[in-house]
């Protein structure tokens, strides 16, 4: 589990979906017994001091009108897509439940920056975009050949890395299915390598619990 601060106040937990049952527990012992409410996110918890936790559906679980059916949702297998893009890597994958089935990993150099005043800056800068281009090309060419032909599978798409570098893969007209599984987290990965996808597996379903 983690925890970080929300903005407007509170913070973010995240918590494995194993554990959910347990920390809702948690939350009704310091708290009292909270009521519940569905809304488009997922769930609500209102505690009788005031405390509330916002349930948030993992990418690809189906909704649930009750805690119970969350629990069982967020816990349940369930095929999903990862795509995790820097400018010069790119790591692709299907995870079934919390086993990654599909994995590949794509590093190709990006000239780094250099300090100002070098032999013609300019030169270098379109030397370095046209690598980065290269390089998510490359990316999209991946997903292309690993992720399209899965994507009747999928119950949802999960993105990582800079979200700039993972637009632009998935804005190859080809892979407009796999987009319109994607789901509205984005990973806040490193580069990527093999390790880093693994671990993505349990950061996309991971329930994210807002608690104010």
């Amino acid at each position: 589990m983690s925890s970080r601060p929300a903005a407007g106040g509170g913070r973010w937990v995240e918590v494995e979906p194993a554990r959910v049952a347990r920390w809702t527990e948690g939350f009704a012992e310091r708290h009292g017994p909270p009521t519940t409410t569905v809304l488009g996110y997922g769930l609500l918890l209102t505690a009788p001091d005031g405390a509330t936790a916002e349930l948030h559906t993992p990418p690809g679980a189906r909704p649930a009108p009750d805690l119970p059916g969350f629990v069982g949702a967020a816990a349940a297998p369930r095929r999903i897509g990862l795509l995790l893009a820097r400018k010069g890597a790119v790591a692709v994958g299907v995870a079934e439940g919390l086993d990654l089935v599909v994995s590949k990993v794509d590093t190709r150099y990006v000239q780094g920056r250099t300090a100002a005043g070098g032999w013609s800056q300019q030169r270098f800068a379109r030397r370095r975009d046209n690598q980065a281009k290269a390089a998510l090309g490359d990316a999209a060419e991946l997903a292309v050949r690993l992720l399209l032909p899965e994507v009747s599978t999928l119950a949802a798409l999960v993105c990582g890395g800079d979200r700039r570098a993972v637009e632009t893969v998935l804005a190859d007209r080809r892979l407009a299915p796999l987009a319109a599984l994607r789901a509205g987290r984005l990973l806040d990965v490193p580069e990527p390598r093999h390790a880093v996808l693994v671990a993505a597996v349990s950061a996309a379903r991971a329930v994210h619990i807002l608690v104010r």
